[in-house]
């Protein structure tokens, strides 16, 4: 049986117990490269008893070397007793036809295929083997790139998902257990060289750092608990400020414009509201506060518009397109058609049991088909239900204070030239159901 020095075992196996408990009694997907903390993470879990398995990506990057990681990595595996699973990736492909650089490519590719096994074999906890100066490094990265207060607090322990066990340990400390017990790992050649960002801080920048303060890494341990300290302040301040100037309506995410431009600081609290949406033009995001209507600003997944006393936040695919089928034709024998907005049913019925705002009543005589739903258009107009004369459809939105986006999502029932029906808010007075109807049509937009 191997010697293990306690003092660094005990510290993991302490640190879990108190403060990852779950850990032990979950099942657990070990991120392993075959490198030496992954290694050492490894061996600490088999020798804690923990419920785990091994995953491997091979990235095909480095020819022979890379099929030696995973030979590896299958031997440890048999040497442990537990349970392996490989894959391997064209990482280089992926790169070129997702234009991501290979670093993101591998991230992407390896984290996908982690929770997909997670998925498949109901693994609780992906752990990877990020430590102390992993954090530090990530730390010194996003300062050097420009970042707030997110990119300044570090390696989270616990993502979701994904826990780092060995965040509280040193390289230092890692590579003087594995030496001490003998433990065989694989070293990536990639590594030595500086021409990543990364690698050039930790052989060029952080030994320096090191030399001229040998408690950087318990100091920065600290400065990194007071940023936290500070984000948890700013977090309580922000759930304040969202109850006061955003609101909800459906899929739509509204900023009130006025009550935004009376904080303080209204640029770093727009910020805290709209990071997490992806956003990177915060110039042009401020600016739409003093925008004309209209005008909208865009992340990869989200769109920020400008509409009156309103920022109008909404998913890119709930964003519906110009380039959207124009019309789609109903048939007198169609009982369901799908639409851009859901889907829309005809039924016959006997009489009127049901009134909102899916659903409405026609006299069907008065149709012809084949009826169309498509988008509305400058010049349409109808004969709102419940009201006299006619009225275009522009100003039936404004007088129904129909935001931007409201206006973009509308779309009309049809026929014989009319608009029967603005689809989720109001038929049309002249298909109506009246004493002489004989034949009654249900439609209902599901």
């Amino acid at each position: 049986m191997c010697l293990i020095p306690f003092n660094l075992f005990q510290k993991i196996q302490k640190h879990i117990t108190q403060n990852l408990p779950f850990l032990e009694e979950s099942k657990l997907l070990i991120a392993i490269s075959g490198g030496l903390d992954s290694v050492v993470l490894t061996h600490v879990c088999h020798r804690a008893n923990l419920n785990f398995a091994l995953a491997h990506c091979n990235f095909n990057l480095r020819g022979s070397e890379s099929d030696a990681d995973q030979d590896f990595v299958l031997q440890l595996a048999k040497d442990l007793e537990v349970e392996v699973f490989t894959q391997s990736f064209d990482t280089n492909n992926f790169a070129e036809t997702h234009k991501v650089s290979t670093q993101m490519a591998a991230r992407e590719l390896r984290y996908d295929w982690f929770e997909a096994l997670c998925e498949q074999l109901h693994f609780d906890y992906i752990l990877t083997a990020h430590h102390a100066d992993d954090n530090l490094e990530t730390f010194l990265i996003n300062l050097t790139r420009g970042t707030g207060l997110d990119g300044l607090t570090g390696i989270p322990e616990v993502n979701e998902n994904v826990v780092r066990p060995l965040l509280k340990c040193t390289r230092e400390e890692i590579e003087s257990f594995a030496k001490s017990n003998n433990y065989k790992w694989r070293e990536d050649s990639s590594n030595a060289s500086t021409k990543y960002l990364r690698n050039k801080l930790r052989h060029d920048v952080i030994p320096v750092l090191k030399e001229m303060n040998s408690e950087l890494l318990p100091n920065f341990e600290t400065t990194q608990n007071n940023l936290q300290d500070s984000k948890s302040i700013i977090e309580d301040a922000i759930t304040g400020i969202q109850k006061k100037v955003v609101s909800v309506e459906d899929d739509i995410i509204k900023f009130h414009i006025a009550k935004l431009q009376k904080l303080s600081n209204t640029k770093a609290y727009l910020f805290e509201l709209l990071k997490e949406f992806g956003f990177t033009a915060w110039n042009d995001v401020y600016h739409l506060l003093d925008a004309q209507s209209g005008k909208q600003v865009f992340s990869n997944t989200h769109r920020l518009l400008k509409d009156r006393e309103y920022l109008l936040l909404t998913e890119i695919n709930n964003v519906i397109s110009n380039d959207s089928e124009t019309s789609i034709f109903i048939s007198e024998n169609d009982k369901q058609i799908k639409t851009d907005l859901g889907v829309l049913s005809l039924e016959s019925a006997e009489e009127i049991n049901e009134l909102n705002a899916a659903t409405i009543y026609v006299d069907k005589d008065l149709l012809k088909f084949p009826l169309s739903v498509r988008k509305w258009e400058k010049g349409d107009y109808f004969y709102p239900l419940g009201m006299q004369g006619k009225k275009k459809l522009s100003k039936f939105f404004k007088d129904e204070k129909y935001s931007l986006v409201e206006k973009e999502k509308a779309f009309v029932l049809c026929a014989n030239g009319d608009v029967v029906w603005v689809l989720h808010k109001r038929a049309d007075n002249r298909y109506k159901v009246t004493e002489k109807t004989k034949n009654i049509l249900k439609i209902t937009l599901q």
